[in-house]
């Protein structure tokens, strides 16, 4: 459909290529100057060849989420587990000065466990499951060539 410039567009389109716009805005392509201009254009298209030229110096949407990575989470809280292991040490070594029983020392690894336990657990049963996937999808298409 996009080979067919001179087909008029309806407000779904021009709300479409608004969004678009605005991913390349805000991922930093475009100033607030140009963004406007070209946001102008948009909203007095009435063609698709109207809107295509907006577009010209744009990667494609499906590019750019292929080439730039999905960021994680981040923040304070993004990273509990991982804040909470590190202290752990500390009050242990606090709770034997205090206490004078060395078995505070056993809390760091048992937090270990409880804190990332079930993390690495979910790993592999995601990479066996992924394994076991790929080996049935291998062998399926095994016999569609035999069949």
């Amino acid at each position: 459909m996009e080979d067919l410039p001179e087909i008029r567009i309806g407000t779904a389109e021009r709300e479409a290529a608004m969004r678009r716009l605005s991913d390349h805005f805000a991922a930093g392509r475009l100033s607030v100057a140009e963004f406007d201009e070209r946001s102008a254009v948009v909203a007095a298209a009435l063609t698709r060849g109207d809107i295509a030229p907006v577009f010209a110096d744009l990667p494609d949407p499906l590019v750019k989420a292929a080439a730039v990575p999905a960021k994680s989470a981040s923040g304070f809280l993004s990273e509990w587990p991982e804040r909470i292991m590190a202290v752990i040490p500390i009050i242990a070594v606090i709770l034997f000065f205090t206490t004078g029983s060395w078995l505070w020392f056993l809390a760091i690894p048992l937090m270990g466990a409880l804190l990332f336990g079930s993390r690495h657990n979910h790993d592999d049963r995601d990479r066996d499951r992924d394994r076991r996937r790929d080996r049935d999808n291998r062998s399926n298409r095994g016999q569609d060539a035999i069949d």
